[in-house]
């Protein structure tokens, strides 16, 4: 028997209820189930737009997301429409839906989504940084060495980089940036976007340290500098010619000849093969 409900994530806005489309505003009238992060938010949403939310509502938040899932993928499966809404933003981005959306597709239950205001699109697109390429990597980890583990894996990342985070954590995090990537490497911390107190501070990651270590309010989302070439040679420790002439014996211990390796470690260190090739002669030389 086909399946004739579905599941639907909304994007709600940020902070201001202008924001909101009109899809929104319909689906909020008429889904027959409204899965909220927050169902006191959602119903103050509601109310702010003039919706009144005719079906039923329920909770759906980390803590029981995994409990809800298998109810509301039945609910679909039976007709119903489920809206899936966090507290702001796209669901499943940083916020619940993911677990619902896997399960929904893999009961043949259609997922459709309703685009909006997002927090990593809104950041980037305001921060002055580079939006031509660009990661999203969530929250980094609460601990400080597997934070700081993390920040190192991304040392060499030549995209812009955007981070979610929590206020009360954003000086530590900023702090470990600074550290692993290098405390000149530009940034911006984008605070409360659209909504009444909405800032956004530019700066080097030393910087915007300083800046927060005595504390910072409101939602808040850091977007950083890719590496350039010459931060992708360090963290690949591939900064100087010493350093190519040791990697190219560690290439050619694989199998590689000596021109394989060489372009290979060329191709790392982002300079021409002719200058690896340089180095290793003169260091044979020496």
């Amino acid at each position: 028997m086909a399946v004739t409900g579905r599941v639907v994530l909304a994007a709600t806005p940020l902070g201001d209820p202008g924001d909101a489309s009109a899809r929104l505003v319909q689906a909020l009238a008429t889904a027959d189930v409204v899965a909220a992060e927050d169902t006191r938010r959602t119903r103050r949403l509601a109310g702010d737009l003039g919706v009144r939310i005719a079906g039923r509502i329920v909770s759906f938040y980390d803590a029981v997301e995994a409990d809800r899932v298998g109810d509301l993928v039945a609910a679909a499966r039976d007709g119903a429409t489920v809206l899936v809404v966090s507290d702001a933003g796209m669901p499943t981005v940083s916020d619940p839906g993911f677990r619902l959306v896997r399960a929904a597709v893999d009961a043949g239950v259609p997922v459709s989504v309703l685009p909006g205001p997002s927090a990593v699109l809104a950041a980037l697109a305001v921060s002055g940084l580079a939006v031509d390429r660009f990661c999203f990597e969530g929250f980094l980890p609460r601990r400080a060495g597997e934070r700081a583990a993390r920040v190192h894996e991304l040392a060499a990342e030549p995209r812009t980089m955007v981070f979610f985070e929590a206020p009360h954590r954003l000086p530590a995090t900023l702090a470990a940036l600074a550290e692993g990537l290098g405390t000149g490497r530009p940034a911006a911390v984008c605070r409360e976007l659209t909504k009444t107190y909405e800032e956004v501070r530019r700066g080097t990651l030393a910087d915007l340290a300083a800046w927060a270590a005595d504390g910072v309010r409101g939602e808040i989302t850091v977007v950083v500098a890719g590496a350039d070439a010459q931060e992708q040679r360090e963290a690949a420790g591939l900064a100087d010619p010493a350093d190519w002439v040791e990697q190219v014996r560690v290439v050619e211990a694989t199998g590689s000849t000596r021109k394989e390796a060489i372009a290979e470690v060329a191709r790392r260190a982002g300079v021409p093969r002719r200058e690896v090739y340089a180095a290793v002669v003169e260091a044979k030389n020496a």
